[in-house]
C-alpha cells in the first residue's frame, strides 16, 4: 500500500518514529494535491542543486558557500563544528564573523568513526592557504564524543602553533543553580573564568 511506503520512508527521518511518520503522512494526504507536488518538487530541487562547500563543508549551491565567499568575514579565524545544523545555530546568533569548518560528525570509536571518517585532513589543509588560520575555535558538542573530538583536534592543532580555543559551557542564562544537572554544574566549575 502506498501509504505504508510513505510512512516507512518518513520514519527514516531523524527523531521521527512510526507514529509521527503516520501523522505526517496523513497530514500530507489531507492537503490539496498541489501541496504534495510542491513538497516533492522542493525535495528534488534541493537534492539536485545542493552540495557541500569545497572550503568548509557547509551546504552550498555552488563550489563555495556564501560564508566562504564573503570578503567581510575573517578567514584566519575558523570555527570547527560537528555538522551543518551547528553552523546554522551559531550563524543565527550573529556573533561570529570568521569562517567555519564542518567535520560532518565526531569521533566515536564504538561506532567505527575515527579521524579518517571526519574532515580533519581538509582542516589541516587550510594551513596551506595564503592567510593560514591564527585561531581555531572548537565548537563541538559538550558530550563524550564532542569532548574527545575537541581534545584530539586541540593536540593536533597546537603542534601547528595556532591559538586553539573551545566554546565555553556551563550555566544557562536565566537558569537557577538548584535546577542545573550535576554534569553541567561540574563543568561550569571546571571552566570558570575571571570576572
Amino acid at each position: 500500500m502506498p501509504l505504508n511506503k510513505l510512512v516507512h520512508e518518513l520514519a527514516k527521518l531523524p527523531a521521527v518514529g512510526e507514529k509521527t511518520a503516520l501523522r505526517l503522512a496523513l497530514h500530507i494526504l489531507r492537503q490539496p494535491a498541489e501541496y504534495a507536488q510542491t513538497l516533492a518538487k522542493a525535495l528534488q530541487e534541493t537534492i539536485g542543486s545542493t552540495r557541500f562547500c569545497e572550503g568548509c563543508g557547509h551546504l552550498s549551491s555552488g563550489a563555495r558557500c556564501s560564508i566562504c565567499r564573503d570578503p567581510n568575514r575573517d578567514s584566519t579565524i575558523i570555527c570547527v563544528v560537528e555538522d551543518v545544523a551547528d553552523l546554522m545555530a551559531i550563524e543565527k546568533t550573529q556573533s561570529f564573523c570568521g569562517h567555519y569548518h564542518v567535520l560532518h560528525g565526531s569521533l566515536s570509536p564504538i561506532d567505527g568513526i575515527g579521524p579518517d571518517q571526519l574532515r580533519i585532513k581538509e582542516l589541516l589543509a587550510r594551513f596551506a592557504a595564503p592567510e593560514p588560520p591564527t585561531e581555531i575555535i572548537l565548537a563541538t558538542n559538550p558530550d563524550v564524543n564532542g569532548d574527545a573530538t575537541a581534545l584530539y583536534l586541540s593536540r593536533l592543532l597546537k603542534q601547528r602553533g595556532v591559538s586553539v580555543t573551545r566554546l565555553a559551557s556551563g550555566l544557562p542564562i536565566g537558569g537557577h543553580i538548584e535546577y542545573i544537572d550535576q554534569s553541567t554544574l561540574a563543568r561550569a566549575f571546571e571552566r570558570r573564568a575571571a570576572f
